[in-house]
């Protein structure tokens, strides 16, 4: 990891494993995340372009799904995992998730000829704004810049041209680096988003699941992607849910309430956490004022921060799952 002012200053460098032999880092592509867990489906097991229009419970306790293409399905069992804006959600009584005050542009640089950069974290930090870059693969860098924007977000524009050119305004004297990876970055790579949480306060945020019906990942807990647990959370909900539901269906259908419950609870305690510390992480790390920010970078990176517990939040430990 190698964290750098906007000036180009190197704050601090490391190797995880010279601080941490327990650490690492990988990187993957999200398209080829997912398309490598459904090529393991079999074939039509999933439909594609299906967006959810209505919700609701039938007298036999299956859930009736319509689709906006008008196409209508009953469920035993609902998992929803349709993300930060989840109808399902909505549905369950859950609130919208809350702005945090800054958002986040996103790319993805392409090298066809292969990339330059070694398997680095690369992160720089400026005032109310910060910005990194990683390799995913021989040939493609992720790159984010987040930036303060208080009052909100602003208005929601999907014009890759002016997306990029918004985004290489905000870091027009940083590094070139980061200049070049935005410009080699294809249209449909380049995003604007806010960036938002939902805390699952207890006693007053609904459960996890409802009779049959569960959330799974951001669209029960979204979390700022400060610590970059937000997707690696929804893998670990879904390690948690498959050994519950496995044990129950083979217990028959009574006991499939119980053990969606049984996930809630022992999902909570992992992901209200880190929703709190990621919000928390975001808000130093977007702090504006010259005189924490020198604090930051002359002291607190350079001569405070440790890598263990750090990391720590990065831990999991589960049973490998059996066929």
């Amino acid at each position: 990891m190698a964290v750098n002012s906007e000036d180009g200053r190197e704050l601090r460098s490391f190797k995880f494993k010279d601080e941490d032999q327990t650490q690492e880092v990988r990187a993957v592509e999200r398209r080829i995340l997912l398309e490598t867990l459904a090529n393991e489906l079999p074939p039509e097991t999933v439909r594609f372009s299906s967006k959810l229009g209505k919700i609701q419970s039938s007298e036999n306790g299956e859930t009736l799904l319509q689709l906006t293409n008008g196409t209508t399905l009953l469920a035993k069992i609902v998992i929803g995992c349709d993300g930060i804006r989840s109808p399902i959600a909505k549905w369950m009584g859950f609130s919208e998730p809350k702005y945090a005050g800054y958002s986040a542009f996103r790319g993805l640089g392409v090298y066809p000829d292969g990339q330059p950069f070694a398997a680095n974290v690369n992160y720089i930090y400026g005032r109310g704004l910060r910005a990194g870059y990683v390799p995913v693969s021989p040939t493609k860098v992720y790159w984010f810049i987040c930036y303060n924007s208080p009052s909100s977000p602003g208005p929601k524009i999907t014009d890759p041209a002016l997306l990029r050119k918004q985004a290489k305004e905000l870091v027009s004297n940083w590094p070139e680096e980061l200049i070049r990876l935005i410009d080699l970055s294809p249209d449909e790579t380049i995003s604007k988003t806010p960036l938002v949480d939902r805390w699952l306060w207890p006693g007053l945020t609904p459960p996890a699941s409802t009779g049959k019906v569960v959330l799974v990942g951001d669209a029960w807990h979204p979390m700022t992607p400060n610590l970059g647990q937000g997707a690696c959370c929804a893998l670990e909900d879904s390690v948690i849910l498959t050994k519950k539901l496995a044990d129950a269906i083979k217990s028959g259908p009574a006991a499939i309430e119980g053990a969606l419950r049984a996930y809630g609870e022992e999902r909570w305690p992992r992901v209200f956490p880190l929703t709190v510390r990621a919000n928390l992480v975001g808000s130093l790390l977007q702090w504006d004022n010259q005189l924490v920010c020198s604090i930051r970078n002359n002291i607190v990176i350079p001569k405070l921060v440790r890598l263990g517990p750090v990391l720590e939040h990065t831990n999991f430990e589960c049973e490998p799952l059996k066929a």
